[in-house]
């Protein structure tokens, strides 16, 4: 049943990236374009996304998942050097290329041979981050 539900979510997040237009990475660009032709409709979406979690992340405090024995929360509270490089290192790639993993993936299901090349990229460097990460440990 868990796997069941996380395929509907995933289904459902993925529908809602196409419907929102954020598999299109010149709508993305444009949001990033400040000082040009400004694309405003992605704060909407963002907008729209904060008042739907923020409500939900409320209301589940001290709550136990129906499928699960715990919620999978963060661990981490403090901002480290590797968090700044890991959200820089994404900020780069997302401005330069218009993709972040969930649109990426989306993506492919339109056929999309750069969303594709952009996923397998994207695997490859996460797969050589933890080797690295776990070489010089």
């Amino acid at each position: 049943m868990k796997n069941l539900i996380g395929l509907v979510s995933g289904i459902v997040f993925g529908m809602g990236l196409a419907v929102s237009g954020m598999t299109d990475t010149a709508k993305v660009q444009g949001f990033l374009d400040l000082l040009g032709a400004w694309d405003y409709s992605l704060a909407i979406v963002m907008a729209s996304a904060l008042a739907v979690t923020v409500p939900a992340w409320r209301l589940i405090r001290g709550k136990t998942p129906w499928y699960a024995g715990t919620f999978s929360l963060p661990s981490l509270s403090e901002v480290d050097a590797p968090l700044l490089l890991g959200a820089l290192l994404f900020g780069i790639g997302w401005g330069l290329y218009g993709y972040c993993p969930g649109p990426a993936v989306a993506a492919i299901a339109y056929g999309k041979v750069e969303a594709l090349v952009f996923v397998l990229m994207m695997a490859l460097g996460m797969f050589l981050a933890d080797f690295f990460r776990t070489a010089n440990k």
